[in-house]
């Protein structure tokens, strides 16, 4: 799906992510773009991808809640809270949350992706 607003990343980054669609989440983003996984660990490419896989694995919904977006020319921030609440197929329940402090681009199409997606936000350390 084409984003030509900034603050719609979120929503249609849920609705793929919810469809288990990497690709369609892959979209949103720009091909070297970086996923912090924990402040200091940073991935990008492949391992960005393993890492959005793994999170889809996990089989259960995401819901953003977008905070703020604030945009200067091509470039913008986008603040929000994140939950993953639910029962994996396993049966174990899992319940992740945080709020994300994400940097997108327009790229010479028009069109807005991630550059940093940013889960643990202003988190200090790692788990």
């Amino acid at each position: 799906m084409a984003v030509s607003d900034p603050a719609r990343l979120p929503s249609v980054f849920v609705e793929a992510f919810n469809a288990k669609d990497l690709g369609a989440i892959d979209r949103l983003f720009e091909p070297e773009a970086v996923r912090v996984l924990q402040p200091g660990v940073v991935v990008t490419g492949d391992g960005r991808r393993r890492a959005t896989s793994s999170f889809l694995a996990l089989g259960v919904p995401i819901e953003i809640s977008l905070r703020h977006t604030y945009v200067y020319d091509d470039t913008a921030l986008l603040i929000g809270d994140f939950v993953i609440d639910g029962t994996k197929p396993d049966g174990e329940h899992i319940h992740i949350e945080g709020t994300a402090t994400d940097v997108a681009r327009r790229g010479a199409d028009g069109l807005w992706r991630y550059i940093i997606d940013n889960p643990p936000g202003v988190e200090v350390g790692g788990e």
